[in-house]
């Protein structure tokens, strides 16, 4: 065979399958690697040397454990793949391989990579002996600190051990022939006599499956009683040490099996009644996901199932001895109904006295109508203490709309009182009521849809709950808010003052509307610098975001009637200052009005609606957990459904494509006009790309954001115009952008006819370039944006609604989108330009609905303009698919695509050629 350096190191070269692995040894002057059948007379040989070296000698004691295993039969088929594995292990065995690597490791070769090694190695040597010839042992005698040592291919004679050997490799041929099942599985079957269920006990009785055929089983009594070709459970000789292997398993997901491995013969435990308990509440699913189900005898009833009732609160029926009639008094803020646990059996509610043995039991087994019952520790809980709690009525409400009430661990069926259904009853007939009659003070005739929102919002109110009016910009939500005011000023609680919170933009619009449909109503702002609240007792005070935030005490100290949010969707952020001083300001009920209720993610739904009415939703985490996860991740339509049941008696929509909604409303015509890039721009537009994605694709994961961020934002600021990502103060506007030269063509017809243009832009910047631009031309325009004074908003507003004939009329009107896109009334504008696009069609929505609302007499074009081959075009994709689905889950705008693979996002900015044939 040749010298083989065994002084030097050797190092183990796994491979699949392991016997396909290879020992190398080595010392200063040769390297020889033998496969592992060849490599074991030479660790045999090593044996007993001193001086071999410490990886040598850890495989040399591996090499002799390995043949011990084969020759026990430790070792099995592995279940993935063509080869053996070691099996079967007894603790003794574990403990062996555990003293090898701690006894060889030293000189750097840690106990960890040594028991590696060792496991490794015994996983090579069982797949490899079987499949050869008997091995003889090979006798060497160590020589005198060797160097080098030869050993000879000629085996010695067969000791006591290779004889051994031998018998165990015919044993294990014969076995291999044996087609009786092998591999298996297991179950526990749950057995007790009368007087075991008397004391809380019962038995468990281990049972093996054959893997392919779960229907051949035998108790393990039988597999561990008898062995042999004769045996009566006809599994083959190898099924038991597999049955010890998932014993193990199954001790490991519920650790009283432990029990069970003491056992010389695993057959049977006998569980106490903790034991029972930890099985009926933990243990079962453990022992289920373990694949060892737990069976249970058809004598042990476990169908005790649980609900929960909901009534008016204990004290409410002591004090009167019945529920008390519907009213703001029994559904107002400061109402609550009892929460009480109800137990049945096969359906049929159990009675006061069975709830009564239930709760005083002292074993999870009771004898209930003639049957034993097991129950888990939740059950005997809820029976020992059966009024858990109260709840609101937002929550009690909830319950009686879904059917379904969450407690703590779980859902659960919910039962509701009289006084709840009638409730229920109510929302869910509220579109069929007779409408309420027009309150005499208000100087207007309501459409009938408007009618019927002020009788929804009157039927919520008269409860104490609150609303969500969600009508499209436009469709008099104002209006029908001041007709509600009226009506509960005439009710015999005589209603009291309403406090409406706005935008700064909108203040105006509030006071001239209520002094004009409402003129014997007191109407004062509560802005600026003198402010004060006295005399508000009956009419309206108007305030904004940020004075509310500010004087959120001194506004809680006024008895409100009704609480108003216009454009609710301000305090979408239920986290923000704004929302949480909104929260502090108590009143009779809440009003939240908004075209957009969702913007980005049912969150901000939440938000809304867990000030309008407290509690309904549960809490925000409740809420993702329950609601949002699953209806955002699309997985459950069923979801979807059952959540628009339980907020549709709340939150009101209406659209001005509805039939019969607006029918006067003239056309619209939305146009998307696709516009090429200059040189100047593709050359930036490609510049910027290129050396952005590799800072992204270098980038660290929250770096990496902002960058995606920035580069969005650029390409956006130079398809607009060079100059705007360029930042340049006073640039050469013309000829660098096709945008500006389509406004221009635009402009000019628009102004040509008499017509009036609003032009949106999201930035701030860009509509001062424009602004720059439409100076040097001559042509009467304006710019508003978040920065402009709330007095001359208004003077905007009125000198664009004079109309031609005015000679104060400015027809071009620039508005930023976040401050011209809500609460302003433009009905002058027939032409609406959309100069770059934002991330959400709602809120470019409603920013044409500036100009396309009640009161608009001509038909409105609409303008987009889109960047051919730019992000701009896929952007543009993506939003006609989100209007389509804008009513539920809108997606994540540019934050979302900071998500995206470095491939995807790529894919979305970079610049494509024109179809036709150019940029």
């Amino acid at each position: 065979m040749g010298f083989v350096p065994v002084t030097g190191p050797a190092r183990f070269i796994a491979a699949e399958p392991p016997r396909e692995g290879a020992i190398e040894f080595s010392d200063d002057r040769r390297r020889i690697v033998l496969p592992v059948r060849g490599a074991l007379p030479v660790l045999a040989g090593a044996r007993g040397d001193l001086d071999a070296h410490p990886s040598v000698a850890l495989m040399a004691g591996t090499a002799l454990l390995g043949l011990q295993l084969v020759a026990a039969g430790r070792f099995a088929p592995d279940p993935g793949g063509d080869h053996w594995r070691v099996a079967g292990l007894e603790p003794a065995d574990e403990q062996r391989i555990l003293d090898l690597a701690t006894a060889r490791s030293h000189d750097g070769f840690d106990v960890a990579t040594a028991e590696g090694v060792v496991r490794a190695l015994l996983d090579a040597i069982v797949d490899t002996v079987p499949r050869t010839a008997p091995l003889a042992a090979r006798r060497t005698t160590p020589r005198a600190a060797p160097r080098l040592r030869l050993v000879t291919a000629a085996p010695a004679e067969p000791d006591e051990f290779s004889h051994q050997l031998q018998q165990r490799l015919a044993r294990m041929r014969a076995r291999h022939s044996d087609d009786r099942p092998h591999l298996v599985s297991l179950s526990l079957r749950v057995e007790a006599d009368e007087e075991e269920l008397v004391a809380g006990a019962v038995r468990l009785v281990l049972q093996v499956h054959a893997l392919d055929n779960p229907s051949h089983l035998a108790d393990a009594a039988v597999l561990w009683a008898e062995a042999g070709p004769e045996a009566t459970h006809g599994f083959g000789e190898r099924a038991r040490t597999h049955a010890a292997i998932a014993l193990r398993a199954a001790a490991d997901a519920w650790p009283v099996l432990d029990r069970l491995l003491d056992l010389r013969v695993p057959d049977q435990i006998t569980l106490d009644s903790d034991e029972l308990l930890s099985l009926l509440d933990s243990g079962a699913v453990a022992l289920e996901a373990a694949g060892c189900p737990v069976l249970w005898p058809r004598y042990l009833d476990r169908d005790v199932t649980q609900r929960v009732e909901l009534g008016a609160a204990p004290s409410t029926r002591a004090q009167s001895g019945r529920e008390e009639p519907l009213q703001e008094g029994l559904f107002g803020p400061q109402a609550l109904f009892g929460f009480r646990w109800q137990l049945s059996l096969h359906g049929d509610p159990l009675t006061e006295d069975e709830m009564d043995a239930l709760a005083h039991s002292t074993a999870p087994i009771i004898k209930l109508r003639d049957n034993w019952v097991a129950v888990d520790s939740g059950v005997l809980k809820r029976a020992r203490k059966r009024l858990l709690r109260t709840v609101t009525p937002a929550q009690a409400l909830a319950a009686a709309l879904t059917e379904v009430v969450e407690v703590e661990d779980g859902s659960y069926q919910a039962v509701v009182g009289a006084s709840l259904l009638r409730v229920r009853d109510r929302l869910l007939t509220s579109a069929t009521n007779e409408p309420v009659d027009v309150p005499p003070g208000l100087q207007a005739t309501l459409r009938d849809y408007q009618r019927h929102g002020l009788t929804w919002l009157a039927e919520l109110t008269s409860l104490g709950l609150g609303a969500c009016l969600a009508d499209d910009m436009g469709l008099g939500k104002t209006i029908t808010v001041i007709a509600l005011h009226l009506h509960r000023r005439g009710l015999e609680t005589g209603g009291g003052p309403t406090l409406v919170v706005c935008p700064a933009s909108l203040l105006g619009n509030w006071e001239a509307e209520i002094r004009r449909f409402a003129p014997g109503v007191p109407v004062r702002r509560h802005h600026g610098s003198a402010r004060d609240l006295d005399g508000a007792e009956l009419g309206f005070v108007l305030t904004t975001y940020g004075t509310m935030r500010n004087d959120a005490a001194l506004l809680a100290e006024v008895p409100w009637d009704l609480v108003v949010a216009d454009e609710a969707q301000h305090v979408k952020n239920s986290r923000s200052a704004a929302a949480r001083a909104l929260r502090t300001i108590p009143s009779r009920a809440r009003v939240a009005l908004t075209g957009t209720p969702v913007e980005n993610d049912l969150s901000e739904l939440w938000s809304i609606l867990d000030w309008a009415i407290p509690g309904l939703l549960g809490s925000r985490a409740a809420f993702r957990k329950a609601w949002a996860a699953p209806i955002e991740a699309g997985v459950d339509p069923a979801k979807a459904r059952q959540f628009a049941a339980l907020i549709d008696p709340f939150l009101l929509r209406r659209r001005k494509s509805d039939p019969g909604i607006a029918p006067e409303l003239p056309a619209k015509t939305e146009t998307d006009h696709l516009i090429g890039l200059t040189r100047e721009q593709v050359v930036l537009y490609e510049t910027l790309v290129r050396d952005s994605m590799r800072r992204i694709e270098e980038a660290d994961e929250e770096t990496r954001r902002g960058l995606v961020l920035k580069l969005l934002t650029g390409l956006k600021q130079i398809c607009n115009h060079p100059a705007h990502y360029l930042r340049q103060a006073n640039p050469r506007l013309r000829g660098r952008s096709e945008k500006l030269d389509l406004l221009d063509e635009l402009l000019g017809t628009v102004l040509a006819e008499d017509g009036a243009v609003l032009v949106f832009t999201q930035y701030v910047a860009m509509a001062r370039l424009l602004e720059h631009h439409l100076a040097a031309a001559g042509i009467p325009h304006q710019l508003l944006h978040g920065g402009t004074p709330v007095r001359e908003r208004e003077a905007m507003v009125a000198r664009f609604q004079a109309g031609p004939g005015d000679p104060a009329h400015v027809p071009v009107f620039l508005l930023s989108l976040k401050a011209g896109g809500t609460g302003l009334n433009l009905t002058q504008a027939d032409h609406v330009i959309h100069f770059d696009r934002w991330w959400n069609p709602a809120v470019e929505d409603q920013a044409t609905d500036r100009a396309y609302r009640i009161g608009q007499t001509r038909p409105v074009q609409v303008h987009r303009f889109v960047t051919q081959g730019t992000i701009e075009e896929r952007i543009a994709a993506l939003l006609t698919r989100k209007r389509s689905i804008a009513d539920s889950v809108l997606a994540r705008g540019e934050t979302a695509l900071t998500e995206l693979s470095n491939d995807d996002l790529r894919d979305l900015v970079e610049l494509r050629p024109d179809p036709a044939g150019g940029r």
